[in-house]
């Protein structure tokens, strides 16, 4: 039999379309490939799957009957973990949960569920550091902006915290590994796509783009975290353990003075 490529928008509800497709015409041997991501095989007839809405909930529904409350977070977050292979571990592990007449969601002596537990705990952690580590801007239109360039997709999963942090104010989060970022208008959170200038750098503040009270407040914050530090005290070691080398070019207090 001839193994079967399902190519996908790259959304979660397409991934999802292509799992009711594969259960839909109990096909065995199969890959799914997101299509910014395709590898030809000569082995392997391609077949588009059109992202189904509707499909795709009937999928969701039947994993939230079958699965933990738990378990289901933990597709969502390896699915937004964009490694490779990934939905084909993910599909493995779906497979495995649907075909079983008892909860085996948490079964880690499957290889699967082990792998995307392991997956979704690294994409948690990620989380976090971005909600901790997100250093906003104030510009000249009044918008807050902050850039970030995180290991996985976690824009969809740090929306709901900044909207209930900081609901008073215009915001914007963008993840300029991925070109696409969150705008928060006061009411809602919107998808966004910003076309930046070829030399625009992120990890300065331009005084084109900011305002100048910005200026200010970033000198402050660079006094206050200098003042709190005991250089006495400084244990790099940890402190890099905390706060990775990779996020410092995007925190104020780790930029020259000006």
């Amino acid at each position: 039999m001839t193994a079967k490529t399902l190519i996908y928008d790259g959304s979660f509800e397409g991934f999802l379309s292509c799992v009711f497709y594969v259960f839909e015409y109990k096909i065995e041997k199969v890959k799914i490939q997101n299509e910014f991501v395709v590898q030809n095989s000569l082995f392997s007839e391609n077949q588009t799957v059109i992202t189904h809405k509707e499909k795709a909930d009937r999928v969701w529904k039947g994993l939230k009957n079958k699965a933990s409350k738990n378990s289901c977070t933990k597709i969502y977050y390896a699915f937004l973990s964009e490694q490779e292979n990934v939905e084909n571990t993910l599909l493995d592990y779906i497979s495995y949960i649907f075909k079983s007449t008892t909860k085996v969601d948490t079964d880690f002596s499957y290889s699967s569920a082990l792998k995307i537990s392991q997956i979704a705990k690294k994409v948690s952690r990620e989380k976090h550091r971005m909600e901790a580590f997100v250093r906003f801007r104030l510009t000249k239109d009044q918008i807050y902006f902050a850039n970030i360039s995180p290991d996985f997709n976690v824009l969809p999963l740090i929306a709901k915290h900044f909207k209930r942090r900081y609901a008073d104010q215009k915001w914007v989060i963008y993840d300029i590994a991925r070109h696409y970022g969150l705008f928060y208008n006061l009411k809602t959170v919107e998808i966004i796509h910003i076309n930046f200038p070829s030399n625009f750098d992120f990890s300065k503040t331009n005084e084109n783009y900011f305002a100048d009270e910005e200026f200010d407040f970033q000198k402050l914050w660079q006094h206050y975290f200098k003042s709190t530090n005991i250089t006495e005290r400084k244990n790099i070691k940890l402190h890099v353990k905390h706060v990775p080398k990779r996020y410092w070019k995007y925190l104020s207090e780790k930029q020259p003075d000006f």
